[in-house]
């Protein structure tokens, strides 16, 4: 038997065993000689056999049962391509369909312009960091560029919504969902694959600013919703939004880019 109709049918037979022993509790309260001797009847008081009935009844006692399978998807997220005028713009791109989401007049080319920017290499001829801006030219793959992480973004969305945007970096992919749960889409790091890369697609830039790894398949999305088996995205690479990927690989994929991920308090 399907592994989820085993959980779901034991569960539903356990509301009716639960339902019956309440039921031959009321009746051997009132009159326990009908099913057993006297001698030996349960002694439960009246108010506690209803207390029995109500839990049963009760919405918190049901969604024990019957919320196995959690789903939660937001309505109405804009989707926003960054093609073709930002090849490398996913971040702000997927931004833009958050803060859109949240009423803001947010443009992706704008947000482009905004974005906090360092050059790829600097006068002496070393690599810039992509936690501290934008590394590269955001627009065309012709010229040389990467990207950027968590803090610039969330610097840049604090803009538009001042003491609003809630950085949960670090923390665990149960904080994603309770802010999805709370009605915020949430913006996070990525690779273009959604699931874990080999070591060897990733190297070690040594910075002015500390060594960073990064892998040239690193790539940004707005998580829109999730259940048991999907995470549901909006990709600014895709031609539309609310895309379902495989959950485990794609949390394994975001814990591995180092849990970035940015929403909106509520």
């Amino acid at each position: 038997m399907n592994k989820k109709l085993l959980i779901r049918t034991l569960s539903i037979g356990g509301i009716f065993l639960a339902t019956y022993l309440g039921a031959e509790n009321l009746r051997s309260i009132e009159n326990p000689t009908a099913e057993t001797q006297a001698s030996v009847a349960p002694k439960i008081k009246r108010t506690e056999a209803h207390s029995i009935t109500k839990s049963i009844e009760g919405k918190e006692f049901l969604e024990d049962f019957f919320n196995i399978e959690k789903k939660e998807i937001l309505k109405g997220v804009p989707h926003i391509s960054q093609l073709p005028e930002l090849q490398r713009g996913c971040e702000v791109t997927s931004l833009t369909m958050l803060l859109q989401y949240e009423g803001i007049e947010a443009d992706k080319m704008t947000l482009a312009e905004q974005i906090h920017k360092i050059p790829f290499r600097d006068a002496n001829y070393v690599r810039s960091n992509p936690y501290d801006g934008f590394v590269g030219d955001i627009y065309t793959f012709s010229k040389s560029g990467y990207g950027v992480y968590h803090g610039p973004v969330a610097k840049l969305a604090e803009n538009y919504m001042p003491g609003k945007i809630k950085d949960i970096t670090g923390q665990s992919i149960d904080s994603v969902f309770e802010l999805i749960d709370t009605g915020s889409p949430v913006w996070v790091i990525i690779n273009s694959t959604f699931a874990p890369l080999p070591e060897s697609e990733f190297t070690v830039w040594e910075t002015n600013t500390g060594n960073v790894k990064i892998t040239y398949k690193e790539h940004s999305v707005l998580i829109v919703g999730y259940d048991e088996e999907s995470i549901y995205i909006n990709d600014p690479l895709a031609s539309d939004g609310y895309k379902a990927v495989p959950r485990t690989p794609f949390e394994n994929a975001w814990i591995q880019m180092g849990s970035q991920a940015i929403g909106i308090e509520k």
